[in-house]
C-alpha cells in the first residue's frame, strides 16, 4: 500500500509539472501543436523505455478489449482540455476542477462497474467526500480576493 501511495503522489506531482510545461508551450505554439508535441514526445519516450525494459514483450496484449486501443485518442482530448482550461481559469482552479471531475467519474464508473471495472458499492461516505471537495473548490474560487489597499488610497481615506 505504501508503494501505491508514493506512486500516486509522484503521479500527482508529475501531472502538475506537465500542466505547467504544457501551458507554457501552448502560449507559444497553440493547442494543437502543444497536443502533438506532448503526445508525440510521450510516444517516443514510452516506446524507447518500453523496448529497454520489456523488449518485444510489451506488444504481447492477449485478450484486450478493442475499445481500450483508443485511449491514445482520449489523450488528445485530455491535453487539449487541460491546456485550454488552464489558460482560461488559471492552473490552481483548472486542476482542482479537473481532479474533482476525475474523482466523480471514477466513482461513477466504479459504482456501476463500467468498462470492465470491478463494481463497488456507492456509499454516503463517498458522496460526502466528493461534496466536501467540490465545496472546497467553491470556497477557493468564489471566496473572493482581498486586495491590499494602496498607500495613497489609505492616506486619502483618513
Amino acid at each position: 500500500m505504501i508503494v501505491g501511495l508514493v506512486l500516486a503522489l509522484i503521479a500527482g506531482s508529475l501531472v502538475s509539472l506537465q500542466n505547467i510545461f504544457n501551458s507554457k508551450v501552448n502560449e507559444r505554439a497553440g493547442s494543437w501543436a502543444t497536443t502533438a508535441l506532448v503526445l508525440g514526445l510521450g510516444f517516443v519516450a514510452s516506446l524507447t523505455l518500453g523496448f529497454i525494459f520489456e523488449g518485444k514483450q510489451m506488444f504481447h496484449l492477449p485478450h484486450m478489449q478493442v475499445w481500450y486501443w483508443f485511449s491514445g485518442m482520449i489523450g488528445v482530448g485530455v491535453v487539449l482540455s487541460l491546456v485550454n482550461g488552464i489558460r482560461l481559469l488559471g492552473p490552481t482552479v483548472a486542476v482542482s476542477i479537473i481532479l474533482t471531475s476525475q474523482l466523480i467519474f471514477a466513482l461513477v464508473w466504479d459504482s456501476f462497474g463500467w468498462l470492465g471495472l470491478e463494481k463497488i458499492d456507492f456509499t454516503m461516505k463517498q458522496l460526502l467526500g466528493v461534496l466536501i471537495i467540490v465545496g472546497g473548490i467553491m470556497v477557493f474560487k468564489l471566496g473572493g480576493k482581498s486586495e491590499p489597499k494602496r498607500v495613497s488610497e489609505a492616506a486619502s481615506l483618513e
